[in-house]
């Protein structure tokens, strides 16, 4: 059998400043003193030490057992998939009061669980639906990866420089410019000419480029 591991948080924001009553409610539910992890930081804040701290030292059969169910989650996707992460690892949840007391040593804990476990499966095939809903669009608009590649007056300068010399390789300088080999074709020709786009990021129009060019060579 394995055993119980508490984990208590208190935070200026919510008014909670002592822990000592989560201590005394762990304790009084068979938790071993020396097996409690603790924070004192707001439920939204990123690093918490204490609860990483819990997450690694608890083991398939222990069980994770808090005093109240927003003691766990810094939001609804962080609970959501926290409590998925046990069940997967075969590491049991007990929440000891408040409106959703939770217990998976029970029908109705198995329950809770498969619920998280269902959430956590609907938020994961989301986000694969958006990002690939994202990729489709970004290629119907010619971008590449989903993201608008950031192309600054600097880089089409080098970009224009590069593309005029001889042994340019142009899958180096799209590396070292962090952008996609149509986008520097969109801003740059082979041979170094401004294209439109290009023009556009440094503020040039068609009339100003002659005297440029000039100017530049």
């Amino acid at each position: 059998m394995g055993e119980l591991v508490g984990y208590m948080r208190v935070s200026k924001a919510d008014g909670s400043q002592t822990l000592d009553l989560q201590r005394d409610a762990l304790i009084a539910a068979g938790v071993n003193p020396a097996m409690i992890y603790q924070d004192f930081a707001s439920g939204k804040k990123d690093d918490r030490a204490g609860l990483e701290n819990c997450l690694k030292a608890v083991r398939p059969g222990d069980t994770l057992t808090v005093w109240k169910l927003d003691r766990l989650g810094r939001d609804l996707r962080h609970l959501v998939t926290t409590v998925d992460d046990l069940s997967r690892r075969d590491i049991g949840f007990r929440v000891l009061s408040g409106q959703t007391p939770i217990d998976t040593g029970s029908a109705q804990g198995k329950l809770m669980f498969g619920i998280f476990a269902s959430l956590a499966e609907f938020e994961r095939e989301l986000i694969r639906e958006r990002t690939i809903a994202g990729l489709r669009s970004a290629r119907a608009r010619g971008r590449v990866g989903g993201r608008k590649p950031t192309m600054t007056s600097a880089k089409v300068r080098l970009a224009q420089a590069s593309m005029g010399k001889q042994g340019t390789v142009v899958a180096d300088l799209c590396t070292e410019l962090k952008i996609s080999r149509q986008t520097l074709y969109r801003h740059v020709s082979p041979t170094g000419d401004l294209r439109p786009d290009g023009m556009r990021v440094l503020g040039i129009t068609e009339i100003e480029l002659p005297a440029l060019t000039r100017k530049l060579s």
